[in-house]
């Protein structure tokens, strides 16, 4: 238990550097990484190792993913893009129905996008359609928010539910069709509903914006003078496009598996299909279509390009934070703590599953980290009880995603796109992954009783 201890008193010391000292997010994240390093009794010279391997291991990816997103999202901004989308779908689904256009917008291209790819794509033009009918951003964000986030906890091809199923032997198949049953409705919950909720207990948090600090102040333009509406959704989409290539591709040549030693068209498919590349071909395309095309020169793309990039260099600090913080929790021995605990618990295999994963987040801020280490742990659990494998994993993606903080990526990068301080994230994005993980877990129940 003084490992949990520990813990406990790490998160409590980062919001109070945060809240109370005023500290810079980044600088706290890793202050507090140290002292809970320390706590948790690892050898000096591991801890500083432990930090670079947690901030490489996250940005590594996430600093193309996250910089060519941004600049695709700026260019399709600033060329009006933006603006003509946000334009035909409140003409297309009207005011009233537009909260429920962007869910649904989002839902979809969750399937097919990574969480922080989809936030990043997304985000732009949401703020345009937030601005277009004069709502507050998170009226639209928090369904878009929903939506995304149980594509990303329940649905494969998504990292978390892919690798679960393989360690637990589910039929991915299975996973997707159980899923989709499990998720829309927690979305609907968790974005809809739950944003009447959080318009009454953090009322302070639902203002119009006319600029967000992570992507900046959004042109107004003449619609006559914005690209179509046609070649602004491709560019958006381009990355949603080439990841669903991929995914089909596999699908229907290999099982959905990814290929071990691809070649030719199959190392192809692959790299297109890889978030690194997507972004890195989307971005080209976008350089021409949101820039050439549209008669800018390479100056004012470069400036474009260089102003969306002041504008996540802090999010990405702080996202390297948040992930040094989580690697000092799994180097410190917080999950093998937590697994003997319930080594002999007489729980159902379904809700056990479920209290160890909503733990292991709590507790190392990853959701793919905690599903796995919880997949490995309830494993003989789930063989010896006879539990259906696909429903396991849809339990354990519940848990992994309840209560994201502060050593947790989604959540630093949720409040830096939203504008929102650290007691407004706390009250809007950690409840709202709450409840997603508790609809989550009472739908696979639900079906357990049919299945």
């Amino acid at each position: 238990m003084q490992s949990l201890l520990v813990l406990f008193l790490g998160i409590a010391l980062l919001l109070f550097l945060i809240i109370k000292v005023k500290l810079n997010t980044f600088i706290a994240l890793i202050f507090t990484s140290v002292a809970v390093g320390l706590g948790l009794g690892m050898n000096f010279a591991q801890i500083p190792v432990s930090i670079q391997e947690g901030i490489g291991g996250s940005l590594g990816e996430l600093a193309i993913v996250f910089g060519f997103g941004a600049m695709l999202g700026r260019l399709v901004s600033d060329s009006g893009g933006a603006y003509r989308i946000a334009h035909t779908l409140i003409n297309l689904f009207g005011k009233r129905f537009v909260q429920a256009a962007v869910m649904v917008a989002a839902f979809i291209l969750g399937i097919a996008l990574f969480f922080e790819v989809g936030m990043v794509i997304l985000i732009p033009i949401v703020f345009a359609i937030a601005l277009e009918v004069n709502v507050p951003l998170l009226y639209l964000g928090i369904p878009m928010a929903a939506a995304l986030s149980v594509t990303h906890g329940f649905l494969p091809p998504h990292p978390a539910p892919t690798a679960i199923a393989g360690v637990l032997g589910a039929n991915p198949g299975h996973v997707l069709m159980y899923g989709l049953i499990v998720a829309i409705p927690a979305a609907i919950i968790a974005g809809p509903v739950f944003t009447k909720l959080a318009q009454k207990f953090a009322p302070d948090a639902f203002v119009v914006k006319k600029k967000l600090s992570a992507f900046g102040e959004v042109k107004t333009f003449k619609l006559d003078e914005t690209p179509s509406f046609g070649l602004s959704m491709l560019t958006s989409l381009f990355p949603v496009i080439l990841m669903g290539i991929t995914t089909l591709y596999t699908v229907f040549t290999n099982n959905g598996e990814p290929f071990k030693k691809p070649q030719g068209l199959d190392a192809f498919i692959t790299m297109i299909g890889n978030p690194v590349g997507a972004m890195i071909i989307s971005l080209l395309f976008a350089l021409w279509s949101m820039g050439w095309l549209q008669h800018k020169s390479t100056k004012q793309i470069a400036t474009t390009i260089e102003e969306s990039v002041k504008s996540i260099a802090m999010l990405l600090l702080i996202i390297g934070g948040g992930a040094a913080f989580k690697q000092i929790l799994i180097d410190g021995g917080i999950s093998q703590e937590i697994s003997q605990i319930f080594a002999h618990s007489s729980l159902s295999p379904l809700i056990l599953a479920w209290v160890i994963t909503v733990i292991l987040r709590v507790a190392l801020g990853s959701a793919t980290v905690a599903a796995l280490t919880a997949a490995g742990l309830v494993q003989p659990l789930m063989a010896a009880a006879g539990v259906n494998p696909a429903l396991m994993v849809l339990v354990i993606g519940a848990g992994s995603l309840a209560a994201s903080h502060v050593n947790d990526a989604g959540f630093w990068m949720f409040k830096e796109y939203f504008d929102l301080d650290v007691k407004q994230t706390l009250m809007i994005w950690t409840v709202l992954e709450t409840i997603i993980a508790i609809v989550g877990l009472l739908m696979v129940l639900l079906l357990n009783m049919f299945i």
